[in-house]
């Protein structure tokens, strides 16, 4: 059953091993090159410090490039801007893999510092910050199965150390989760009963 987040403005970041290329020269000539690779996998399942697993469906990001300017940052560093959607120096895309990119770097100290990690492999992939929309859990399997259907994409980001995945935001919309289902079965139970009473009264009336 889809449950919406008990927090609607929460944050949560998650990383992937994602190989990153760079084209160094610049199609205008300008700059350190246009990096690019993938910010998010679909149906790709991540364990989440052993509390869930965790995956995106496909078109879990379509609303959001639609509508929001989205940031490319170094280090988890919203004051590192590298590139962004409104500016178009960062255009993503959903394929069939999951979440693309591509990001013109600025001729920045930043943006140069960027193309010769990625060259030299020194950075293995990239984390990106978003705020669940729609999810659905699965608490047949354990450890509970989290499926991510609808998000909106903050910034991707950058980074030797990816993020680990915070599961602070995550945990509460578990618990939430949970307390519907336990709501649910209550009224059902409920229901239960008093259609256990009434046949039961019904009974007893065609008795007399």
């Amino acid at each position: 059953m889809a449950t919406e987040p008990p927090e609607i403005n929460a944050r949560e970041m998650r990383a992937i091993d994602s190989q990153l290329e760079l084209r160094s020269v610049a199609a205008d000539g300008a700059g350190p090159g246009t990096a690019s690779g993938y910010a998010a996998l679909f149906n790709v399942e991540a364990d989440i410090g052993g509390y869930w697993r965790e995956r995106i469906a496909p078109g879990a990001f379509t609303r959001t490039l639609a509508e929001d300017d989205i940031l490319s940052v170094h280090s988890h560093d919203i004051g590192r801007v590298v590139g962004r959607t409104g500016a178009g120096t960062l255009t993503l895309r959903e394929d069939e893999r999951g979440l693309a990119f591509e990001n013109a770097l600025p001729d920045t100290s930043d943006g140069r510092d960027l193309a010769v990690s990625i060259e030299r492999k020194d950075i293995p992939g990239m984390s990106f910050g978003f705020i669940t929309r729609k999810q659905e859990w699965d608490e047949t399997v354990d450890p509970p199965l989290r499926t991510i259907i609808e998000a909106t994409l903050i910034e991707i980001t950058y980074s030797a150390l990816p993020a680990y995945p915070d599961t602070t935001v995550g945990m509460r919309s578990l618990e939430h989760a949970r307390a519907e289902r336990r709501e649910h079965n209550r009224k059902a139970g409920s229901h239960r009963i008093a259609a256990r009473r009434a046949r039961q009264m019904q009974l007893e009336r065609g008795l007399r």
